[in-house]
């Protein structure tokens, strides 16, 4: 399928910022959910990519999830004439806020850990009054599947 230059630049644009694409098994559809695109070109494009081992295709639910590989990132860099500084949003580390010092644990450890004076009391208690009778055995006779029939 023959893609103008434009639609083709855009297409891989999105692709390599965000390093993954949606696109919905809709051939029909006048433009893809995202890009200013016909959708068909959209699935045609990453199925060339595809083919070539540039994208990984994953089909679930009527979408396609197409995934950059290592290998289309290098060429997609080297189509788009950008820098080895720039790579896709999938590819760079989530940023976290440093916790406050006092939601640390007491050990400054990071793990917080309530105290539990309960459990620790209920697991050492050696009443033994607290369980079943002494001479009480359980009887599952007539109970579940293999209970005589009447």
């Amino acid at each position: 399928m023959i893609i103008s230059k434009q639609n083709r630049r855009t297409i891989y644009e999105n692709l390599f910022k965000e390093g993954v694409l949606v696109a919905k098994k809709d051939f029909n559809a006048p433009k893809h959910d995202d890009l200013d695109v016909p959708n068909l070109e959209v699935i045609k494009a990453m199925q060339s990519l595809t083919s070539k081992g540039f994208v990984k295709t994953q089909f679930s639910w009527q979408y396609y999830y197409y995934t950059l590989t290592p290998e289309g990132l290098t060429h997609l860099r080297e189509w788009l004439h950008l820098p080895a500084e720039i790579v896709p949003a999938t590819h760079k580390k989530a940023v976290r806020a440093p916790r406050p010092s006092a939601a640390r644990g007491p050990g400054g450890d990071g793990a917080y850990r309530a105290p539990r004076p309960d459990r620790d009391d209920y697991r050492r208690r050696d009443d033994k009054e607290s369980g079943a009778p002494g001479g009480y055995r359980p009887s599952f006779a007539g109970v579940g599947r293999g209970a005589p029939r009447e």
